[in-house]
This record gives structure tokens, C-alpha cells and sequence, in this order.
């Protein structure tokens, strides 16, 4: 018997304040990343639904939104992944800020940054400023990940490997939901149990972090590394990375007195939590 998750009390608030069935909760900010569009790893109707259910002034698409890596080497578009699209070109329409902050899997569109559609800018890093005046120096994050900026083709190796390990969890867990249990990652129990992985999570967090120092900003969003966090670090600076659409299904979204949260979608939606897309189950 699989038990639901109790809400975040900060949560519950929102919740009792606006009926999910008729009207968006909002928040002021919402930042999302690593969503991959064009995978199959890609959990885009979960995050249709989070799009639907949530309002902002200002939605941040923190690097890898589409994944042209993969789309080089396979046709894979469904529907669902353009129902993403549409979400947010229809917040776009309603009155949103958004800003597309390029990534490595998406760098080819790092060519077109400072363009402005509409109500979307395209750009390689971003300033946001909280409610309480704080300054948030946005970017992906691949420009502190060496094996990206240095050996391409190692990186590329590890996509694949990457994607290989998506798709054996897929089917183990689509075996799981079947006989009742939860979730359960394999990747994230790598990152979390071999040493030179947590190693890796930390130097690169460290690394953002006394970047965004040099900045004279307050805090850094990023994504890059599948790894939601909210970490503080010296000279006041705090660490804040939104996650992905892969496997944690997380946000960091700005309440309206300027806090900033993590969000999980499987928190909030056991019923849409991170399993195998119906299509891919099949």
C-alpha cells in the first residue's frame, strides 16, 4: 500500500487559498530546467500539468529545455512535448516575463541570445531581483562542468550512458508502480553513493558559488547537473539549483514575500509522480 506524501506547510497555504480545478495557484517566480524535450527521458506531461496548475510573473527555463543532443540522433517529438510548448507560449501571451536561458544541450541556440520574442528573451545568463531586493545572478551551469567545456566527446559518451540508465529506470519502475511501490532513481542513488559523483556535486556547487560572489550578487540559480539544492556559502551567498523534468520533477518558485522554495511535483501530484510516460510503459 503506497502511502500519499503530506504537503510542505508552506504549501498547504497556497493550496487552501485557490482551487487547482478552476483557477492557478501563483507565485511570483518560478524557475524550471533540464526538461529535454526531444528525450524520452523527458517527463512533459507531468510538467504540462504543473504549468496548467501554476501562475508566475516571471518563469525562468533554466537551460536544456530542448534537447538537440538527442534529436540529432533520434525522431522524438510527442505530443505531450509540444503541449510544454504551448503552456508556456499561452503564459507568455498572458502576461508572463519569460526568459529562455541556454544550455549545453540546447547551445544551439546560444547564436540567437539577446533576441526578444514577444514576451520571451533568449539569453545566456540573467539578473533577477526578489521581492526583498536581492540579486540572483540565473544560468545554466555547464560553463563550470570541465568535462563539458573540455572534452566534448566525453561528455556526448556520458549522454549516452546517461540515457541508457533513463531507460533500463523506466522500465524498472513501471515494474514497481505495477506491484505498488514508489519511485525509486538509479541515477540518483549513484550520485549519492559514489564518491567521486558527490565529489563532483559539491566542487561544481562550490565553484558557481564563488563565482556568483564575484559577481556582487546574493544568490545563484542553475540547473546542468540534475541536482535540486538550496545550499548558503560564505560572503553571503546562497546556492540555489532548480533541478530537472527527468527524474526529481522540481521547481524553485518565489513566494510572493520573496522566499524562495523548492518545489516537487510528486509532493503535490502523487498520482502524476515520476513514472514512465504511457507511451514509453507500453
Amino acid at each position: 500500500m503506497m502511502l500519499t506524501p503530506a504537503l510542505p506547510e508552506w504549501l498547504q497555504t497556497h493550496h487552501e487559498d485557490a482551487d487547482t480545478k478552476s483557477a492557478p495557484i501563483k507565485v511570483r517566480s518560478i524557475w524550471i530546467s533540464d526538461i529535454h524535450l526531444g528525450s524520452k527521458g523527458a517527463k512533459a506531461t507531468q510538467l504540462s500539468e504543473f504549468l496548467k496548475r501554476y501562475d508566475c510573473d516571471h518563469l525562468y527555463l533554466v537551460g536544456d529545455i530542448i534537447d538537440a543532443w538527442r534529436m540529432k540522433k533520434t525522431n522524438f517529438w510527442p505530443q505531450d512535448h509540444t503541449n510544454v510548448i504551448r503552456r508556456i507560449l499561452t503564459r507568455a501571451k498572458r502576461g508572463t516575463k519569460v526568459v529562455y536561458i541556454t544550455g549545453n544541450h540546447d547551445d544551439v541556440l546560444r547564436r540567437y541570445s539577446g533576441i526578444n520574442f514577444g514576451n520571451i528573451q533568449l539569453a545566456d545568463e540573467w539578473q533577477h531581483t526578489t521581492v526583498k531586493g536581492e540579486k540572483l545572478w540565473i544560468i545554466h551551469g555547464d560553463q563550470f562542468d570541465g568535462v563539458v567545456q573540455c572534452h566534448r566527446w566525453l561528455a556526448l559518451l556520458g549522454d549516452w550512458a546517461y540515457e541508457w540508465m533513463l531507460t533500463v529506470n523506466r522500465w524498472f519502475n513501471n515494474l514497481r508502480h505495477r506491484m505498488g511501490f514508489g519511485y525509486w532513481s538509479l541515477s540518483a542513488y549513484l550520485k549519492h553513493r559514489v564518491k567521486r559523483a558527490v565529489n563532483f556535486i559539491s566542487d561544481f556547487e562550490e565553484a558557481v558559488a564563488k563565482a556568483a560572489a564575484q559577481k556582487k550578487v546574493n544568490g545563484v540559480v542553475c540547473g546542468h547537473i540534475h541536482h535540486a539544492e538550496i545550499r548558503p556559502f560564505a560572503n553571503n551567498i546562497t546556492y540555489y539549483n532548480c533541478g530537472d523534468w527527468v527524474e526529481s520533477l522540481t521547481a524553485l518558485v518565489e513566494l510572493d514575500d520573496g522566499e524562495l522554495k523548492l518545489l516537487k511535483w510528486a509532493d503535490i501530484q502523487p498520482n502524476l509522480a515520476p513514472f514512465s510516460n504511457d507511451k514509453e510503459a507500453a
